[in-house]
């Protein structure tokens, strides 16, 4: 028998070698089968093509004279595309730089790379428990430098204690700790963990005492604190996600009667990007804000809270207001700030209808906005995408896309919507819109056809999506000005469209620039006159409408006071688009 592997120089690999020597004097392997098949897997050209890189891998973690100059090289590329990104429409070279950075072949060497680094193919073995006599209870002590981390008292007893929060546990009547902040002194010292047992504060036995007992203690303490712990039976992963949510809507801790701790919470506006970094607990998330060099995260609402915040207002202001606002005893019926998560509290299912002159909202009303998941998404070269352009009628977006298109008309391009009004004086069929039977679109709408469509003074309008894919797959900007309540079938992975929300100025400024340029009315069918006051009320209410029902969708706004700006600031916008990597769906880039 041969009892060597054959390596890549024409030697022989002397650990298999010994390995297959040894299998001959194995009592334990006494089948001839079982010693066959070890004998070919230790004979194996693919075993043997391993153990060779492992021994030149480990040749180079033992050789000083080659180590790698850094191990993030992934991380390195992410800031350069950062960069690139908004000079690739200024410098060609950047441009060809930013899209081969992108190449999947390039991106996976240096994954590869950064894994040799970090000597990340090494394999990852269980902790060595640590045997403790069976009448002796292990105590760790830890000292960690009180700061400005936030401290509080409250009904939840759950006090944050230099980045950690403590209550009482439910059965044993122990202080134990309740949550550890990420970044926070706790968190970063790395030896306090969730479950440990708190034994003494500064020397100062804490059995029998409350959570607002022991918070006096740090209170009254200056300096170094030492705690003396039980650990827990098992620590918990305490490292980051890498969520990135967008939130839908505006959270001010301080006037949250239910967080368990106003000062750690983070607030935030509507359209803020957030790094959720925990989702440990069901009620509250730990998160910072994208960009901010803060090292504490905050606590954040939960999900799943939020959507029973929201369901419970909605119901009390349908009911007048009986139920008392922020109750958490009537949100699914639980304890204060925390809300059963198993009762299924999800409101009526979305209606499927279209949009009309009553402008039914009821079903937009529905939806529970709250987070959506989101993730930068880089552009690619010849894929443009489509400029949604959303507002009340009458706020000029129509002008504004005519202005773009008119540009650049090989690069923005519009689609000429269908309709089955019939043709006024003046218009051509094809130029501003395709004029159909009714029956013919009801059925083009019944198959599909229409990516958005809607019924306006007894007549159908729409957009077929046959249209926007073929600008699209033609490398062009599609610049589309629908209905407003076409965004839920326009706001698609499929599509990807930047969505700008057009918006009037106040009123005084609002009637004084569409004087000064003498805008004609669009409620007027004939186009023959200026806008009325009642008219300028109407825009603003109905924007604010869109606004609150639409926002969170929305990448960007404009103000229409000054067309010249505003049209400015729209293209920029496009540039943007197509050259920036931005926020958006995770489903979009995934």
């Amino acid at each position: 028998m041969t009892a060597a592997v054959m390596a890549s120089d024409g030697s022989y690999d002397p650990v298999i070698s010994k390995l297959i020597t040894s299998l001959k004097e194995a009592d334990s392997l006494s089948n001839e089968q079982e010693l066959g098949f070890l004998q070919n897997l230790l004979q194996s050209k693919e075993l043997n093509a391993l153990v060779n890189v492992h021994s030149k891998v480990a040749k180079i973690n033992k050789d000083d004279r080659i180590a790698p100059l850094l191990s993030s090289s992934m991380q390195v590329l992410i800031e350069v595309l950062e960069l690139l990104a908004p000079r690739c429409h200024i410098s060609p070279l950047c441009r060809e730089v930013f899209h081969m950075l992108q190449t999947p072949h390039l991106q996976s060497l240096l994954f590869a790379h950064d894994a040799i680094a970090q000597k990340d193919f090494y394999p990852h073995l269980p902790e060595i428990p640590v045997e403790v006599d069976e009448d002796e209870e292990t105590i760790k002590i830890v000292q960690l430098v009180k700061s400005n981390e936030p401290l509080c008292a409250g009904a939840q007893s759950a006090e944050p204690i230099v980045g950690a929060t403590i209550k009482t546990d439910e059965e044993t009547g122990k202080i134990i700790i309740a949550r550890i902040m990420h970044g926070g002194a706790a968190d970063r010292s790395g030896l306090i963990h969730v479950g440990d047992e708190v034994i003494e504060v500064n020397n100062i036995n804490v059995e029998g005492k409350t959570p607002s007992d022991v918070l006096s203690i740090l209170q009254n303490s200056e300096g170094t604190i030492t705690f003396k712990l039980v650990p827990s039976d098992g620590k918990l992963d305490q490292r980051e996600s890498k969520v990135r949510v967008k939130a839908y809507f505006d959270y001010e801790p301080e006037n949250d009667p239910y967080i368990p701790c106003k000062e750690a919470g983070l607030g935030f506006y509507r359209g803020d990007i957030l790094h959720i970094v925990s989702q440990d607990d069901s009620y509250w998330w730990q998160a910072r804000k994208e960009g901010e060099k803060t090292t504490r995260a905050g606590l954040i609402p939960s999900r799943a809270l939020q959507e029973r915040r929201i369901l419970h207002d909605r119901t009390a202001k349908e009911t007048n207001g009986e139920a008392k606002k922020g109750s958490c005893a009537s949100i699914c019926s639980t304890p204060p700030g925390s809300p059963n998560p198993n009762i299924p509290c999800r409101g009526p299912k979305t209606k499927k209808i279209m949009y009309d002159t009553a402008e039914n909202d009821d079903f937009d009303r529905e939806l529970i906005a709250t987070y959506e998941e989101v993730a930068k998404l880089y552009p690619r070269p010849g894929v443009y995408r489509p400029i949604v352009l959303i507002g009340a009628p009458g706020v000029g977006r129509n002008e504004l896309k005519r202005r773009l298109v008119a540009r650049d008309p090989e690069k923005y391009k519009s689609c000429v919507p269908y309709t089955t009004r019939p043709m006024r004086p003046g218009e051509v069929a094809g130029r501003e819109y395709l004029f159909v039977t009714r029956e013919k679109m009801e059925s083009d709408i019944a198959a599909g056809k229409f990516i958005e469509y809607g019924e306006y003074k007894g007549h159908l309008y729409g957009t077929s999506g046959e249209s926007v894919k073929t600008i699209v797959n033609g490398n062009c900007v599609c610049v589309l000005s629908p209905h407003y309540q076409a965004l839920k079938s326009l706001r698609t992975a499929q599509l990807k469209p930047y969505i700008v929300h057009i918006r009037p100025p106040p009123f005084d400024e609002l009637k004084q620039s569409r004087t000064k340029a003498r805008a004609r009315s669009t409620f007027d069918e004939t186009n023959s006159r200026g806008f009325t006051d009642e008219e300028f009320q109407e825009m603003i209410k109905s924007d604010e409408r869109v606004n609150t029902l639409y926002g969170h969708f929305f990448d960007d706004e404009i103000v229409n006071g000054d067309l010249t700006e505003a049209f400015e600031k729209l293209l920029n916008m496009a540039n943007k688009s197509e050259s920036e990597p931005l926020w958006a769906p995770v489903s979009w880039v995934q």
